[in-house]
């Protein structure tokens, strides 16, 4: 299991899409080999989804890849729910959200930049040069 979920890792750590697409090759001809052909065959079909974000600049992968600040959201709600305990109805519980929605967006949190789009500028310019 430790080996596969290594090799696994290492797809994503390739420096580039073809270099990833070449490596989830041979990582399920390995899986094929011990006999995982299902597991095989899920990682050749949906490999590609999980590379979408190598088609953007390398700047932007990691935050891409990742969804911390919606994970960070969601536990932050998930907890003052837990405080609240029962919601009389779900217009209470919806009323609970966006106010802490309204707070983020309104909050040195909501300001933040997640991403430099300064870096698409020039990406978006060699796609259309070619």
């Amino acid at each position: 299991l430790e080996l596969i979920s290594a090799s696994l890792k290492a797809i994503h750590a390739q420096e580039d899409k073809a270099a990833a697409l070449e490596k989830a090759a041979h990582v399920a001809e390995k899986l094929k080999e011990m006999k995982l052909a299902k597991a095989a065959e899920k990682l050749t079909t949906g490999i590609a989804e999980t590379l979408t974000y190598m088609d953007f600049p390398e700047e932007h992968w990691k935050k891409i890849r990742t969804n911390n600040t919606i994970e960070r959201l969601n536990r932050e709600i998930r907890r003052r729910s837990r405080v609240v305990g029962t919601f009389p109805d779900g217009n209470s519980a919806l009323m609970l959200v966006c106010a802490r929605l309204r707070h983020v967006v309104n909050s040195q949190w909501g300001s933040k930049l997640y991403m430099n789009m300064k870096h698409l500028d020039s990406y978006n310019a060699e796609k259309v040069l070619g």
